[in-house]
């Protein structure tokens, strides 16, 4: 390895080995925290003892999932291809085993990062609920800094893994190729390794999406409804399974998600570096890498730096915004020295032009999608939150009942659509041309920049990834706190701190699942961008994509059912294990009324377990069809190829990858901003707005939130993997469809 590449990796690794470091010594003074009183650790063990349950059984699953693919993976490069000029390797069975590897690893480590989400956050939320026995801030402080945990493991696990293959695969130069041929070649090898890592993250956020959703719809429509009791009530049997859905969900199921999101954004990153390579060498192929390694470094100084005050009128989103700002600020000022260090066009290969603009171009591109993700929380904030005129027309609509409720849900989830569509469009645009006009071109002088803008666009946007995670973990721990001090029957002053957390908490996960979609929005423009490049890199032609050919019409229309289809089988997944759980908690009401009276304990370990068993039989055939139906596409497409039109199979792919992609993002806004709209609707009703509690209004707001419950928290954030899955799969199976 050259000198430049060993300081990269040096960069890399050692940020990477930093972080989870720090990591470790966070973990390490969240545990130091008081766990409270005996009755508080009590609840916190059952919720513990459920989740790790949970995720055992459903990792077991998605483990042999992963051993099936993998193995077709490697039958599929090895058997059923004809090698060609373009492939990395020349042997087929080592490219197989290249591919298969990188595969394995990246599933091997997105659960991982999934698990140390759940670990850290079930841990977290009694020391958080006994922070708040004495102090606001020092609640405040273990729940981010718990949350920190699963982010900072998250973002350095996806960079070590990924710079740590590179290096590995630079041992195995083969004879024939010179260091900077094999440079180039590398990125191609490690595709695998994103595939791995969106699988996992599907099923991960699938499985953990049923099973909170199935929970709390269940605990909700029986205990709030029916029983008129408040939520997290010890008497509802529900209650314990409720709480342990917000970690394999919101946690486990996010972690692995950006996870994957990390992953695949470098990756294609890289890919399209080496397009520009001429120009860049081996900097333009690590810079997504290195601002990811002072991404991490930025998030972790931002979040040493929130605190916040004990007067709850004070609001303490506003310490969270700031440590964002901290970072976001800290991320440009690393685009702007990174992209003069590794992105100066001054001194290109012989026959090119210098572009001695082009770092600035692209330091724009980078600013930009820091700015796109700041647009994404306030877009998602005005949406989702009840100082604005969505959030407030749905709960006036609920004066007139659940109906009414729903339809004005609908339509603010449909509204919420347009600002991100614009936001993302105009992110693209202006980063594409920025990058076309950074003066880069090919050997035919054609303008080569523009798609490495929007790479770098994504890049940036991804660079604030630690602190967001950090944020959307917190959602789930203060949640849980909460819990766990009202069926602990914690003081009212304690409870009114966990409370005053506990909406701060349900603003972060709603203004993460936001900047999830942007950046799998961006991401999936990026991983698109890299699939054409792939299949140039193979064939040496450029596809062309007409959605006026009948046939990729038709591929491009089934990529779109592919969404709808999707998220079907995710809600009626939810829809059935739920009714399990109603079922269940009205069969324990009335065969044992001493729970009502509480003078009995109900039995929460039945709920868990009718859970459990739901969501991972309902996780397998959404998660299998989207795996299945673009190789499926790929191959049946392919089979119609003509000497005239040889690439077939892989314009079809792109068609389906293109129409389902734009589908998905729609999809997925509508789904999270509805879902966000609904549930704080319900809780500004029970701010005693429109009667409160127990008012007709409030009782259409549960109606209407419960309907939002798997569109927020099942189906939208799933449809996120889903966008960067489809990209993946095509990344890695490619070479099967020409």
């Amino acid at each position: 390895m050259n000198a430049s590449q060993s300081t990269l990796l040096f960069i890399v690794l050692g940020s990477s080995v930093a972080a989870l470091l720090f990591a470790v010594g966070l973990a390490r003074w969240v545990l130091a925290r008081d766990r409270g009183t005996r009755e508080m650790q009590v609840i916190s063990n059952a919720i513990q003892e459920g989740a790790e349950a949970f995720l055992a059984r459903q990792y077991k699953t998605i483990t042999a999932l992963s051993l099936v693919v993998a193995v077709l993976i490697w039958v599929g490069y090895s058997q059923f291809r004809e090698t060609n000029q373009g492939d990395p390797v020349a042997d087929a069975g080592l490219l197989a085993t290249y591919i298969t590897v990188s595969f394995l690893l990246g599933a091997l480590s997105s659960g991982i990062a999934g698990y140390m989400g759940m670990w850290v956050s079930i841990r977290s939320n009694i020391r958080t609920a006994a922070a708040a026995t004495t102090s606001l801030n020092g609640a405040l402080q273990t729940a981010l800094r718990g949350g920190a945990v699963s982010g900072l493991f998250t973002v350095a696990m996806s960079l070590l893994g990924v710079a740590g293959m590179f290096a590995l695969l630079q041992a195995f130069q083969p004879a024939e190729l010179t260091p900077e041929q094999w440079q180039q070649k590398i990125p191609f090898l490690i595709v695998g390794y994103a595939f791995g890592a969106s699988f996992v993250a599907l099923f991960a956020q699938l499985g953990g999406g049923i099973y909170t959703k199935a929970a709390d719809v269940g605990a909700d429509l029986v205990g709030k409804v029916e029983a008129g009791i408040p939520e997290d009530d010890p008497r509802n049997p529900a209650v314990i399974a409720d709480l342990v859905g917000d970690n394999v969900g919101d946690c486990a199921g996010r972690g692995a998600d950006l996870f994957e999101s990390t992953a695949a954004e470098n990756i294609g990153a890289m890919i399209l570096g080496v397009l520009l390579y001429p120009y860049f060498g081996i900097g333009g192929i690590f810079f997504p890498l290195i601002i990811g390694a002072f991404g991490l470094i930025a998030s972790i100084v931002g979040v040493m730096l929130v605190r916040t005050s004990e007067n709850l009128s004070d609001d303490p989103m506003k310490a969270l915004n700031r440590g964002y700002y901290v970072v976001a600020a800290l991320v440009l000022v690393a685009l702007y020295f990174t992209t003069r260090w590794l992105l100066d066009g001054s001194n290109p290969a012989a026959g090119l032009a210098p572009a001695p603009d082009a770092w600035w171009h692209f330091f724009l591109c980078g600013v930009i999608g820091v700015a796109t993700a700041i647009a994404f929380v306030y877009i998602t904030e005005y949406y989702t939150e009840y100082r604005y005129r969505p959030v407030l027309g749905i709960a006036e609509a609920s004066k007139t009942g659940p109906a009414t409720n729903i339809i004005a849900g609908l339509a603010v989830g449909m509204e919420s659509t347009v600002l991100p569509v614009l936001t993302i469009s105009a992110a693209i645009l202006g980063a594409y041309f920025l990058g076309r006009t950074s003066g880069l071109v090919n050997a035919a002088g054609e303008p080569v920049g523009g798609l490495f803008g929007t790479a770098v666009a994504a890049v940036g946007m991804l660079g604030t990834a630690g602190y967001i995670l950090a944020m959307d973990v917190f959602g789930p721990i203060t949640d849980n706190a909460g819990g766990v001090a009202e069926m602990s029957s914690q003081p009212q002053a304690v409870r009114d701190r966990t409370d005053r957390l506990d909406a701060v908490g349900n603003t972060t996960k709603a203004l993460t699942k936001g900047y999830a979609i942007g950046s799998a929005a961006l991401a999936a423009f990026l991983l698109f961008s890299a699939y054409l490049d792939e299949v140039r890199n193979y064939t040496g032609r450029e596809l062309e994509v007409n959605l006026a050919n009948p046939q990729l019409f038709v591929a491009g229309l089934l990529g779109a059912m592919l969404v709808f289809w999707f998220t079907s089988l995710a809600m009626t997944a939810v829809r059935k294990a739920a009714s399990s759980v109603i079922t269940e908690v009205r069969r324990q009401f009335a065969e044992r009324p001493g729970i009502m009276q509480g003078t009995e304990t109900p039995d929460y370990g039945r709920c868990v377990d009718i859970v459990t068993i739901g969501a991972l039989k309902a996780m397998v055939v959404p998660g299998a069809l989207v795996v299945i139906f673009p190789i499926a596409v790929g191959l049946v497409f392919r089979s119609f190829a003509t000497e005239q039109n040889p690439d077939l199979g892989a314009e079809a792919v792109a068609a389906f990858l293109m129409v389902g992609t734009i589908g998905g993002i729609l999809m997925a806004g509508f789904l999270n901003n509805g879902g966000g709209a609904w549930d704080n609707a319900k809780k500004y009703i029970e701010t005693g707005a429109h009667g409160g509690k127990r008012s007709e209004a409030h009782k259409a707001a549960v109606v209407g939130d419960t309907v939002g419950d798997p569109f927020k928290d099942t189906a939208g954030p799933s449809l996120h993997v889903l966008i960067k899955l489809l990209s993946t799969i095509t990344l890695v199976l490619a070479p099967l469809f020409i």
